[in-house]
């Protein structure tokens, strides 16, 4: 078994346990342990909470616990950008293998957008664990950086819960 399906399998187990828990948990961690996937763990557990027969009221609080987790640990990062700079930020992200160029690119594009790419980058797969550092780095006011953090991250677990609950409600028709 591949390394990752069984971390699924382990995700999936403790979801089915601690379903509330575990999304604040894995979306404060996505950011500061890259190799925990929000996009394959919300999708879970909205599929595991159709599965639970949690209504659509139920995971609102799923929703906001996502958000809340992921502009927490994504605010962490944004600091240590903020007070580390440049220089000692990147002796430490080639350990998680990000060059000085992906940086670069990252920040010429946080440039372009503007305040704008926060929100956006919180909603686009592996910009959303990067975006803070060039927002620390070029020193977005904090205020904004956690309003439009929190937005976008709200727009993402939406999305992606949701789309697991629906799926699971689509399959619990058809085995019905």
């Amino acid at each position: 078994m591949e390394p990752f399906d069984s971390f699924l399998i382990w995700i999936s187990d403790f979801l089915g346990d601690h379903l509330y828990e575990g999304i604040f948990l894995a979306a404060l961690l996505e950011t500061i342990v890259p190799p925990i996937p929000t996009l394959a763990v919300f999708p879970t557990a909205g599929f595991l909470a159709s599965q639970q027969g949690i209504s659509l009221m139920g995971i609102i609080p799923m929703i906001l616990l996502g958000a809340i987790g992921a502009t927490i640990g994504t605010s962490a990062i944004y600091l240590i950008a903020l007070k580390l700079g440049r220089a000692v930020l990147l002796r430490y992200l080639k350990y998680v293998k990000v060059s000085e160029s992906k940086l670069e690119r990252v920040e010429i594009w946080f440039e372009k957008y503007g305040d704008k790419a926060v929100f956006l980058g919180r909603m686009v797969p592996v910009m959303r664990e990067m975006i803070s550092v060039p927002a620390g780095l070029l020193k977005m006011r904090i205020p904004k950086f956690v309003l439009y953090t929190f937005c976008g991250s709200l727009i993402w677990a939406t999305g992606t819960i949701l789309a697991g609950y629906y799926f699971g409600e689509a399959i619990g028709l058809t085995t019905s």
